[in-house]
């Protein structure tokens, strides 16, 4: 097993993992450099990494590929794809042995790929294999060992399959699952068509934790503002998974500490966010990565804003170009009137913003 960096050593006791709200782990969007903004953001957040398959957390090289992240992303849950217990329980003490929070496996994702290999949301209809992994992974780690999954694929009725599901897999000893509240039809549907067309149905989510009152039942799918965040704790669930909205309007996390959390926020403007985020943008160029690899995730930061498209668009149109450097950062912020912004950037904007 490789050595991870002896800064990533440290676990974080999971008896402080606060899971009220999280984003969801997407693949090519939660990377590294987005949880790293994220955090400029909101430091409670429980951020997850892009799904990651066993196999190339076993044979690809090098490890930090695939695993490697940055101290202040804490607190952080890795995704794992795989169905094999053994190696399933390898990757979860690989995990801990690097620092991560948790680590979730993934019953969810309907990719043709991933079915193939008897990975995401194809192993709903495979309880006892998933309870067999849950178990192997917990022997091999303290950390927690989550489970996210849809409320059924294909044909599955939602009430007796699903709640068959849940029965076996916590036997197998998993306390906590997020449920993306659609179904997922691996024959017909496209990944993206998945996330859209199945209707969402919350109220399974509501029954299933009034009926499993001893799970941490978490909700996820079609989430897209605080507000709607807190009316579902107020349903009952333990916690609120926001995707998409959270990495293509990033700004909506800047006070989920104070509204959720009861915590200062980390900033109050955006252009404090982007100055905040810049050392960090500093030394990711001084290793060597790409400019657009990076800022690629701040493109929706000042959405809504005057000057945001001319921020977006001239870090589009320059950042991928060959020694493009922080100045192409520095300009393209400095297209964004701070002083109009400033304005209208109090706390109380903030959560009409979140909330509209």
């Amino acid at each position: 097993m490789n050595t991870p960096p002896a800064s990533l050593t440290t676990v974080a006791s999971h008896d402080r993992l606060d899971r009220t709200l999280s984003v969801a782990p997407m693949m090519e969007w939660t990377t590294r450099d987005y949880r790293a903004f994220a955090r400029c953001l909101t430091k409670r957040t429980l951020l997850y990494t892009e799904m990651v398959t066993t196999g190339a957390i076993l044979h690809g090289t090098p490890r930090e590929r695939f695993l490697g992240y940055d101290d202040l992303e804490h607190p952080l849950a890795l995704q794992l794809g795989g169905s094999d217990p053994v190696e399933l329980a390898e990757c979860a003490a690989i995990a801990q042995s690097w620092g991560y929070d948790e680590v979730n496996l993934n019953v969810g994702c309907p990719s043709d790929r991933v079915q193939n290999n008897l990975i995401g949301a194809c192993l709903m209809a495979h309880p006892e294999k998933v309870a067999d992994a849950v178990e192997a992974m917990q022997r091999a780690v303290s950390i927690p060992v989550t489970v996210k999954c849809r409320i059924g694929i294909d044909d599955q009725d939602e009430d007796a399959d699903l709640e068959r599901f849940i029965e076996i897999v916590a036997a197998g000893g998993c306390d906590t699952f997020i449920i993306h509240a659609r179904k997922a039809w691996l024959q017909g549907l496209s990944p993206k068509e998945n996330r859209e067309v199945p209707p969402l149905n919350y109220e399974r989510v509501y029954r299933l934790k009034r009926q499993h009152p001893d799970l941490h039942i978490g909700i996820n799918g079609g989430i897209k503002t605080l507000t709607a965040s807190q009316e579902h704790l107020e349903s009952g669930v333990d916690s609120v998974m926001i995707g998409r909205e959270a990495y293509q309007n990033p700004w909506l996390l800047a006070d989920v500490d104070s509204r959720l959390y009861d915590a200062r926020d980390p900033v109050m403007t955006r252009h404090e966010a982007a100055r905040a985020f810049r050392p960090y943008l500093v030394e990711r160029l001084a290793q060597g990565v790409k400019l657009n690899h990076v800022t690629r995730h701040l493109l929706g930061l000042f959405q809504g804003c005057p000057g945001g498209r001319r921020f977006r668009r001239h870090l589009s149109e320059n950042a991928h170009r060959e020694g493009a450097g922080i100045g192409v950062f520095d300009d393209a912020l400095g297209m964004v009137d701070e002083r109009q912004l400033d304005a209208t950037s109090t706390s109380a904007t903030k959560v009409a913003a979140t909330s509209s």
